[in-house]
């Protein structure tokens, strides 16, 4: 007996979350287009759905509505979309734009953290685009121990990511997201055995 794919459990998890949270079915639709084209790359290059980056188009939406309240289709769609990790499953701008709109598009247009001025730019966002950075950013970190194609060298960056930019950002946009953040931040240190 095969096992289901563990991209659609998510898909049907990210739908009940959406229906608890009253999002109409006009946006819940929306939604699910969203993640159906986010794990498209996924599907074809990833393959392992155990693989940390396999399940984050619906991780990053789910992070928005279960812990901040996020019910508007067009920012949940758009951390979908958003990738800042790995370039060969990130959407082009014009692809998003074409499916799902200008606001999607730009939403979804994270900042990627080896910007030089990436907490001006994110502080000086739109509180949306902020949120959608953030919850995007948390679930990267979050499953940074797992990702077996990463160095200590790049998880000690995202930790100093983490600290110089988002967790301040986080503070000035979203408590729960600040709290997680430093939360994932005293924990992420202990396990590379720094301060």
């Amino acid at each position: 007996m095969t096992r289901p794919d563990r991209g659609t459990a998510m898909a049907a998890s990210l739908a009940r979350a959406a229906r608890a949270a009253a999002v109409d079915p006009a946006g819940a639709s929306l939604l699910a287009r969203a993640h159906a084209q986010a794990m498209a790359p996924r599907t074809t290059l990833v393959g392992d759905d155990h693989h940390p980056t396999y399940l984050h188009p619906g991780r990053v939406p789910l992070i928005l509505l279960r812990d901040v309240g996020v019910t508007d289709v067009e920012v949940l769609a758009a951390s979908c979309l958003a990738e800042t990790e790995d370039e060969e499953l990130r959407l082009g701008d014009d692809e998003i734009r074409a499916a799902f709109g200008d606001r999607v598009a730009e939403l979804a247009a994270v900042p990627l953290p080896t910007l030089e001025e990436l907490a001006e730019v994110l502080v000086t966002a739109a509180r949306e685009a902020r949120l959608v950075a953030l919850a995007e950013r948390l679930d990267q970190v979050r499953h940074a121990h797992l990702r077996n194609d990463r160095d200590d060298v790049w998880r000690a960056a995202a930790l100093d990511g983490v600290r110089e930019v988002y967790l301040p950002v986080a503070e000035r946009t979203d408590a729960l997201l600040a709290q997680r953040f430093r939360h994932w931040s005293l924990a992420f240190a202990r396990r590379l055995g720094t301060k």
